[in-house]
């Protein structure tokens, strides 16, 4: 389970809120449905799906991996981007001799990562023109968590 960094406390009726970032980067918005459960690394908390496909939505002719359902027409299309891949770095590695390239296994958002570089170059910038503001200044002139103020600092 990734470490955020981020705590929040735990109200009177049991309630806690989920970070702007963390909801923005998991596309939660106000009333979607949220499923939570215990499995051997901790309490994970995660939007709720249902029974359709991770990538397109479409319920039908879904098959179960890892955690996830996927469409056989989703499924098609990453075999096809696959072997793309394949035959391009085949090529590369004809022309340059060079040792086999490992794919990746995870699949990750870009745009996540693009956003977190330009919030650690708006932050830089900020720290740079005022340099004596606290975390929380910072938090709201990025509209960003001070704990997400803190993550970002680490990786200045």
């Amino acid at each position: 389970m990734k470490n955020t960094g981020m705590t929040r406390p735990l109200d009177q009726l049991g309630r806690i809120v989920l970070p702007k970032e963390m909801r923005t980067t998991m596309d939660i918005n106000i009333g979607d449905s949220l499923e939570f459960f215990v499995n051997e690394e901790g309490f994970v908390l995660r939007k709720y799906t249902g029974v359709s496909c991770k990538f397109c939505g479409t319920v039908d002719h879904l098959t179960y991996f890892r955690d996830s359902f996927i469409c056989a027409d989703c499924i098609q299309v990453l075999k096809t981007e696959e072997n793309v891949h394949a035959t391009s770095t085949d090529a590369i590695q004809a022309q340059e001799h060079s040792k086999p390239i490992q794919t990746a296994t995870t699949w990750q958002p870009k745009q996540s990562r693009v956003q977190q570089g330009e919030m650690v170059k708006k932050l830089r910038k900020l720290i740079q023109e005022h340099p004596n503001l606290p975390q929380k200044v910072y938090a709201e002139m990025l509209d960003i968590s001070q704990g997400r103020v803190s993550q970002l600092k680490k990786l200045l």
